[in-house]
């Protein structure tokens, strides 16, 4: 992993966006695991991949971030697209600023999520196909082997609670695809006063199943705020299920690989798993 520092991206900004060389440069917090993220003045961020896959993302968030129609919240806005140099191997981008604070599992409501979620259904059917939107049946092995992984952890976990889910989810019709997101992860969504403002990190978005943005019912939502999400964007049995064993998926995965090296995408893990009934409460 090459990992950038401030006098990187200093010297990046100089040579390549001299409009912006006074500006200071402040790494910013983050749970992120593709890009290191610093703000840049007052206006602006600059975000330079951390991998050789985070890389190929540049590109194709610009791209998709410039098909996006009108949504009800603000999405990021390319200032710049930089190239390699100074020692960074890959290109990296300038994004305008956004106001907002980034949601935290079980505090934040985030109002006007399911409005973002019907809204970007409907947008466009073109695009290529989402990181995450595919057949569930692909995941079905590393799926069942982070399962048994899990059992081995230490963890509070029950095994049998997560095979029971994820079969139900396997078992669910699938339903027609669409525009999604596909990362919809608490630290992607920006809030204020309880209300969604923004929504972060498009690399991932494109054509797949609905139920992929679904996952934010157990990742960030409670029992009292769960049902009249799936309300408003009108999820059937089907699509639930499936969003279930999406977001059960994502959080037995990531949990024995970050569970000692990435507290936020860990903590957000565990959130989920309780949630779906598969740890017990803290």
């Amino acid at each position: 992993m090459h990992t950038p520092d401030p006098a990187l991206v200093r010297r990046l900004v100089r040579a390549q966006f001299p409009q912006w060389a006074s500006l200071p440069v402040v790494p910013l917090a983050s749970g992120g695991t593709v890009n290191a993220v610093y703000r840049l003045g007052d206006d602006f961020t600059a975000r330079l991949p951390l991998t050789t896959g985070g890389a190929g993302d540049v590109a194709k968030e610009a791209r998709v971030l410039a098909s996006l129609g009108d949504l009800p919240v603000a999405v990021p806005v390319v200032a710049g697209l930089g190239e390699p140099a100074e020692g960074h191997p890959w290109p990296w981008s300038v994004h305008e600023w956004l106001d907002g604070d980034p949601a935290v599992e079980g505090r934040s409501e985030a109002e006007g999520l399911a409005e973002f979620v019907n809204a970007l259904r409907v947008s466009t059917a073109d695009g290529p196909p989402a990181y995450r939107g595919g057949p569930l049946a692909h995941l079905d092995r590393a799926t069942r082997d982070a399962v048994e992984a899990l059992r081995h952890t230490g963890e509070p976990f029950d095994a049998d609670a997560a095979l029971d889910v994820w079969t139900e989810a396997l078992d669910a019709p699938t339903g027609s695809d669409c525009r999604v997101h596909g990362d919809l992860m608490p630290s992607n969504l920006l809030v204020h006063n309880g209300h969604l403002t923004a929504v972060l990190d498009w690399a991932t978005a494109g054509v797949g199943d609905p139920a992929c943005d679904l996952i934010p019912a157990w990742n960030l939502l409670t029992d009292a705020t769960r049902p009249a999400f799936r309300d408003a964007v009108g999820a059937d049995d089907a699509a639930w299920a499936r969003g279930r064993g999406r977001a059960l998926s994502m959080a037995v995965i990531q949990l024995p690989y970050y569970r000692t090296t990435n507290a936020v995408i860990s903590a957000n893990a565990r959130y989920v798993l309780t949630e779906l009934g598969c740890r017990p409460e803290p």
